[in-house]
């Protein structure tokens, strides 16, 4: 996959040259000068040769590496690789690797496993393992494991002052904060779900696409109008950047179920209207472009640099895409990487400067496959859920024809278009009640619900 092959090759001979223990002391050089992209190489070959010398500074001076260049580096070796170093950093490597097999039990494994508490990785093994422990059904279980990676993730956050890693860890915190309305949303516990849903901070970085799944769980609660109040928090200017076509579909379906067909109508229709074209120049895009890592790195790149408003429908994928913390991590990576090239320059021994140069290089060029792979992966699954959109939409529609049908044949007598009234609303004791103004206020937004009366017959 991507240049890993050549790099495997490169790497071959340079063992040759230095052998384990002269790989380990290249590395260790370049990192004590924190060319840590440099440094990736004589680490990746140091596992691959497979005489690995478990001791602790040897397994410090791998966690060091991938820590400060980024795990996605190495994910792309192989398991057999990866499973010869215990390092902590390692074993969350290959628990994410596992996850993604769906080998839950392997990766648990790794993560309960000498993962110390204060390791840098140790809040995201926590949120990993809340997550693998959900998705078995373990609730319960899962809710424990996400309070505690709450509370590390703000022991870990007192610990630092670096912007980047203050952000991945509020952004971790967050992430195991909803961890726990999940958990109870998979138990079928909805209501209780949709009080801890409320504990997340508005100025959060995760609450945008939060709103969405709030909006399920009103739906499953059977509250379509505070459903469809969650939805329409997306249309402030502020979410202009948040692409996402299955608003449109719970929006419907919300309306579907309060039987205001030609609401729904009026929704399939835009719907078609937005994406029919779209959709067919996503795909032949993507035909174009095929597996051309580079071309989509560039896309995002230039996008990400350019902080172009959102003007076009792939303009807002793009940015959906380049504000998203997994892509803004890996381009921050890229950039230390290429930073590193200046001083490498610097280095008097010409033979010693080209072979750092190499390694460099082909660091670089496989952050970049990762970074443009990230692109192409999400314009993909963007198409997807277009694509999911129309079929769904086109049952709408149908299901309204037939409904319609019905009532014409039965005689059914339809109830009068009143438009909202106080008396449709539903409230916990953390929801009061205020009228909408027209305009959207920031301490309102995710409040919102409307009061439509269902029109479907008893």
């Amino acid at each position: 996959m991507f240049r890993r092959y050549l790099l495997i090759i490169s790497l071959v001979l340079s063992s040759q040259t230095y052998g384990s223990s002269g790989l380990l002391n290249n590395a260790k050089a370049l990192a004590d000068r924190n060319l840590y992209f440099t440094s990736i190489p004589y680490i990746k070959e140091y596992l691959a040769e497979g005489n690995v010398n478990a001791n602790s500074q040897s397994e410090l001076l791998i966690d060091t590496i991938i820590t400060n260049s980024g795990v996605r580096q190495f994910e792309v070796l192989p398991e057999n690789i990866l499973e010869r170093s215990d390092a902590p950093i390692v074993r969350y490597i290959l628990a994410k690797k596992y996850f993604r097999k769906e080998r839950y039990a392997d990766a648990l494994n790794k993560l309960r496993s000498r993962i110390p508490l204060l390791h840098p990785v140790k809040p995201f093994a926590l949120f990993l393992e809340g997550s693998i422990m959900t998705i078995q059904g373990q609730h319960e279980s899962s809710v424990d494991v996400y309070s505690e990676c709450i509370r590390v993730s703000k022991m870990h956050l007192k610990r630092t002052n670096v912007p980047s890693r203050i952000r991945q860890l509020n952004i971790n915190k967050d992430n195991c904060v909803v961890g726990i309305p999940r958990a109870q949303f998979g138990a079928k516990n909805h209501k209780k779900a949709s009080l801890t849903y409320l504990d997340l901070e508005k100025e959060s970085f995760v609450w945008p696409e939060i709103l969405f799944e709030e909006a399920w769980n009103s739906f499953y609660l059977e509250d379509y109008n505070r459903s469809l109040g969650k939805l329409v928090t997306y249309k402030a200017p502020v979410f202009d950047y948040i692409f996402n076509p299955e608003i449109d579909i719970l929006k419907a379906m919300s309306y579907l179920h309060l039987c205001l067909y030609d609401d729904v109508s009026k929704v399939v229709s835009e719907y078609y209207e937005q994406y029919q074209n779209v959709s067919k120049q996503l795909e032949n895009m993507l035909g174009r472009m095929g597996r051309n890592y580079e071309s989509y790195f560039n896309l995002g790149r230039n996008f990400y640099n350019s902080k172009k408003e959102e003007q076009t429908v792939l303009d807002k994928m793009l940015s959906s895409i380049t504000r998203d913390p997994a892509f803004i991590e890996q381009m921050e990576a890229y950039n230390r990487g290429v930073m590193e090239v200046n001083q490498i320059r610097d280095i008097s021994d010409s033979r010693r400067s080209s072979q750092l140069k190499h390694n460099l290089r082909l660091a670089l060029e496989l952050q970049k496959d990762l970074i443009g792979a990230y692109v192409r992966g999400n314009l993909r699954g963007f198409y997807a859920q277009i694509k999911k959109g129309f079929e769904d939409m086109t049952y709408m529609k149908l299901e309204i024809l037939s409904r319609k049908k019905k009532i014409l044949y039965e005689n059914i007598q339809t109830q009068d278009r009143k438009r909202g009234d106080i008396k449709y609303l539903k409230r916990n004791d953390k929801q009061y009640f205020w009228t909408f103004n027209g305009e959207f206020w920031a301490d309102e937004l995710g409040d919102y619900v409307f009061a439509l009366r269902s029109e479907c017959s008893e």
